[in-house]
């Protein structure tokens, strides 16, 4: 009996959903995860799941009552401004239309919550942690594509049939396929956190509402997001060279002051509010740099490897689907695998190795014909976003939406 031995690398969600989808299907798997533990460090903000891509790979990995307990369906809600702080939309501060059980079209869920749920849905045998990988190579001797694996900390894992990248934006396993590496997209973000924002933060509490509050302008974007555990995470970005964070000559090791600096430096023309939320969100300051991969980036299919979520396909965040298209990357790529199981009985090793190969052909098909038309939307964010008229021009397009949805129902 063949029975494939897979590695993936990378405990994101990508991973760990593609790691439930074969344990779900009894088809077991190792993820190598560099991160010491669950808890090595911060996982992000929240993230919308989308009931086409991020919901649907967790209803077919079983998971999907567990995500409706974590999920916040009133995190749909979304506030536009523009720069002078002029509302243009504001349904955030409404949570009466929202339905009580799911299914939800793109409630939000934090990033913390959803890769605790997809570790506690695998084995903990099925994770080994702390394993930085070093590289990769075809195993010695070995013509039928199995590759070893070697760690930092020296040791070798060998003889894998499948190696699948799930290890992001700056992946050890893309080399293999593609000589594409991630570029700086024009964006720095300044992240900006306020903890116990109803007690600590009330009036940043209600500007932002429910769910997300985005002002677009010229070179410049602020985005807010809630957070499930009383927080609000601000985002001040700015379309500036990849050093600017370096030469901009902003201390940024003094969070007090570099806030100042940037208001009034790059936000200066900007309403009372906007400005209020860059100085109101003072309890934490990190810099977030957007890179991003080629539009349409692909590669020659190479048997016994691949890549799904960033790793393949790396986007700007703004079109929102990153996480999603991800997911979607898992679910499809379990498909195509479990899919050669019914010959595993009946074939020798290296018919199966050949199937298992084509799958990955026809996965790979797939996912770019996927990630293609959504890195072209994040692409028009980015440059929508940072424009001139992009608040007026985000706000139209959510009322269109609305009104089309409306008309539908």
């Amino acid at each position: 009996m063949f029975v494939p031995k897979i590695a993936i690398i990378g405990a994101g969600p990508a991973g760990l959903t593609l790691a439930r989808l074969l344990e779900y299907n009894n088809m077991a798997c190792t993820i190598f995860e560099l991160d010491a533990d669950r808890n090595n460090r911060d996982q992000g903000g929240t993230l919308d799941l989308h009931i086409k891509t991020g919901q649907l790979a967790l209803r077919e990995a079983g998971l999907i009552e567990e995500f409706n307990k974590l999920a916040r369906p009133e995190g749909e809600g979304m506030k536009v401004v523009k720069f002078d702080g002029t509302v243009l939309y504001d349904d955030g501060h409404n949570t009466t239309n929202v339905l009580s059980e799911g299914p939800w079209e793109r409630p939000e869920i934090d990033r913390v919550l959803l890769r605790n749920m997809l570790l506690d849905s695998v084995k903990p045998e099925t994770i080994s942690w702390n394993k930085k990988l070093f590289r990769i190579e075809p195993s010695s001797g070995d013509s039928k594509h199995r590759f070893d694996l070697h760690f930092a900390d020296g040791t070798v894992e060998k003889e894998f049939d499948l190696v699948v990248g799930a290890d992001g934006a700056w992946s050890k396993i893309r080399p293999l396929l593609t000589n594409e590496w991630p570029f700086y997209s024009g964006v720095t973000a300044v992240e900006l956190w306020a903890l116990d924002v109803q007690e600590r933060h009330p009036w940043l509490s209600e500007y932002v509402g429910s769910g997300s509050c985005f002002m677009f302008d010229e070179g410049r974007a602020l985005l807010c997001q809630r957070n499930g555990n009383n927080s609000i995470r601000a985002y001040a970005a700015v379309r500036q060279p990849e050093s600017w964070s370096k030469d901009c000559g902003i201390d940024w090791s003094k969070p007090a002051t570099a806030r100042k600096a940037l208001v009034d430096q790059y936000f200066a023309d900007c309403g009372e509010d906007v400005k209020r939320v860059i100085q109101d969100a003072n309890d934490d300051l990190k810099l977030r740099l957007a890179y991003m991969l080629p539009v349409g980036v692909e590669w020659q299919s190479r048997p016994g490897v691949t890549l799904i979520g960033d790793a393949a396909h790396l986007m700007t965040p703004f079109a929102g689907v990153g996480v999603n298209i991800a997911m979607a990357d898992a679910l499809d790529l379990a498909q195509h695998i479990l899919s050669c199981r019914d010959g595993f009985n009946s074939k020798s090793d290296e018919n199966l190795q050949d199937a298992l190969a084509e799958a990955i052909k026809k996965f790979e098909a797939s996912m770019f014909a996927r990630a293609k038309p959504n890195a072209l939307k994040s692409t028009n964010g980015l440059r929508g976003h940072f424009s001139a008229g992009g608040a007026e021009e985000f706000a139209e397009r959510i009322h269109r939406l609305k009104n089309t949805t409306n008309s539908s129902k």
